[in-house]
């Protein structure tokens, strides 16, 4: 028991000093936590030797993080998302574990005989890191953009994948149909139970206590073990039981209360399964290297053939079809995982695991490189895609055709470069109040679902990248009386508001423009640059908070929501 204690000291001493320097150095956390335990483990410096204390460690850590990525999963948004995100999913994920099969096996690697090192690998290499991705898209800001939704979607439908892979899992040595049919009902029978309790009896339980956050913390908990512990008198696993906890949970009315209160306990236990993960991993030898080169190579080659493809044969473009292919291109934690359970069930060798694990410290970095780093590997493929017979969605029919040919033929009056929630709201504003404007109307953006409504909303629209100055001129820029920016800095890529002024001022000298300002201090540097008028939404946003105040205060606030309901339900706008 004291050993125990000193080991989990070791692990959160190393892992805190590490992740420090992962911090500076901008690297995943969990990167630095893999480095720590190989550190402190006896392939390291010896401080923790004890296999029993480390197994501890990463079967707790590990319960907490599937029951985490449980309560993360959000089974109504599974339901609500739309075909390119289940289609582009179904397409990764076949695609991914028939391509990883037939590769795996091809060098060598062992397929049946109670050793299943080239299935486990295939389905490691299916699954993307949630960690990674969620963290640099929300730092860019982009996960609220297309392909920002189209990433998170296959995300969560990669974990549904492996959730279905662990409940056949522990049968894999004995794949009768009987075996996996009967693996199968014990895990429906502890998902409908889990659900019906979460579903009729938490919610009161949680409701009586609700005022007592230890209460919600130690039920939340609770729940979770208790769950674990019926999961494995199943023959199933705990691992697997603490999933469903989870799962069952997301979805009853405490989810959010019981995601806060034990996300802090959650990342103290992650950190110990991942130091306990990087305890395990061996000093690499040269057969362990290549075969992780190879895998890594692998994930990134099947990532793009198999993301990219299915989203560009849905036509959503070039850019929007490389974006989640180059943001889902690494081995996710849930990878991990994975291999762990084959090691615990003697399915794998030793080698593939570590393997497997070094893929994922080099994926992890050179992944978090690239996504940063996203928007200008795009704009630099798209241009040799092109060449080699790829079309664009500024190839298609219709509107987008008429304008792209003849310098874009007839320059429209108005010209909205970018198109966001501000642009929706205008286009919706001119609808009501003045719809004959619109066919003085040209749209230029690259969001596929914009070009394609707003095309059969018999909208002149073009379809390209505003930061190109080559967009610009194509798009009878030059001709136009007044052109509108209404994209803050904050979600543009690839350029600012000042820098398209400049360009549109040296295109069209005569030309009205209308920028947007995310800060005070950008107004005059855009006045300077050479617009027309400068729009500071965070004024009209006060604004209009004022008038509810004054609403308020005069008891008229439900007459002020019955006038914006009516208001809202007279819109027709492209993005909701």
């Amino acid at each position: 028991m004291h050993e125990l204690i000193r080991d989990i000291t070791l692990c959160i001493l190393f892992a805190w000093m590490l992740g420090l320097v992962a911090h500076f150095s901008r690297q995943p956390l969990i990167l630095a936590y893999l480095i720590a335990g190989f550190c402190i483990g006896p392939f390291g410096a010896g401080w923790v030797k004890s296999q029993e204390s480390i197994s501890v460690i990463s079967e707790l850590g590990l319960i907490f993080m599937l029951f985490m990525i449980g309560l993360e999963i959000d089974l109504k948004k599974i339901v609500r998302a739309g075909k390119v995100i289940l289609f582009a999913a179904g397409g990764q994920l076949l695609g991914g574990c028939l391509l990883g099969v037939l590769f795996f096996v091809c060098i060598g690697l062992s397929l049946g005989g109670g050793r299943f090192d080239a299935l486990y690998l295939c389905v490691a290499c299916a699954l993307s890191s949630t960690v990674i991705i969620v963290k640099v898209l929300y730092e860019k800001r982009e996960l609220d953009t297309l392909p920002g939704r189209i990433t998170l979607g296959v995300l969560v439908l990669q974990d549904i994948f492996a959730i279905l892979f662990l409940a056949v899992q522990p049968s894999l040595a004995n794949l009768q149909v009987g075996v996996i049919l009967l693996s199968i009902g014990r895990v429906a029978v502890l998902v409908a139970a889990a659900l019906l309790v979460s579903r009729y009896v938490l919610p009161r339980l949680f409701h009586q206590i609700a005022r007592r956050p230890e209460l919600i913390l130690l039920g939340a908990l609770a729940w979770c073990f208790l769950v674990a512990e019926t999961a494995e008198r199943l023959s199933l696993s705990r691992e697997m039981g603490a999933l469903i906890a989870g799962v069952s949970l997301s979805t009853f009315p405490y989810a959010l209360d019981v995601t806060a209160k034990v996300t802090t306990l959650r990342d103290f236990f992650i950190t110990l399964f991942f130091v306990a993960l990087g305890m395990t991993i061996p000093v690499p030898g040269l057969s362990v290297i290549g075969l992780a080169l190879m895998i890594a190579a692998f994930t990134v080659v099947s990532r793009l053939v198999t993301t990219f493809a299915p989203l560009y044969l849905m036509k959503q473009g070039l850019r929007a079809s490389l974006l989640p292919a180059l943001n889902l291109a690494q081995i996710s934690e849930f990878s991990l995982v994975v291999i762990q359970t084959g090691i615990a069930d003697h399915h794998i060798a030793a080698e593939t695991a570590n393997a497997a694990s070094f893929a994922f410290v080099v994926l992890a970095v050179l992944s978090t490189f690239v996504m940063t780093r996203s928007d200008e590997i795009t704009r630099w493929a798209i241009g040799p895609l092109k060449r080699i017979g790829l079309r664009d969605l500024d190839h298609g029919g219709g509107h987008a055709e008429e304008g792209h040919e003849g310098g874009h033929g007839e320059a429209r009056r108005i010209v909205i470069l970018g198109f966001f929630r501000a642009a929706s709201a205008l286009l919706a504003e001119i609808e009501r109040q003045a719809p004959v404007l619109l066919e003085q109307i040209t749209v230029v953006d690259f969001n596929p679902n914009v070009y394609q409504t707003l095309l059969s909303r018999d909208l002149h629209v073009i379809y390209g990248d505003i930061s190109n100055v080559d967009t610009l001129l194509h798009a009878g820029v030059g001709k136009s009386e007044m052109i509108i920016l209404s994209v803050p800095d904050s979600l543009l890529k690839g350029a600012t508001n000042e820098k398209l002024v400049r360009h549109v001022r040296a295109l069209n000298p005569t030309a009205l423009i209308v920028a947007t300002a995310d800060l005070l201090a950008d107004v005059g540097e855009l006045y300077k640059a050479g617009a027309s008028y400068v729009t500071v939404t965070r004024l009209s946003d006060a604004h209009e908070l004022f008038t509810v105040i004054e609403a308020a205060q005069a008891g008229l606030l439900a007459d002020k929501r019955a006038e914006l309901d009516l208001r809202l339900g007279e819109r027709r706008e492209v993005l909701p």
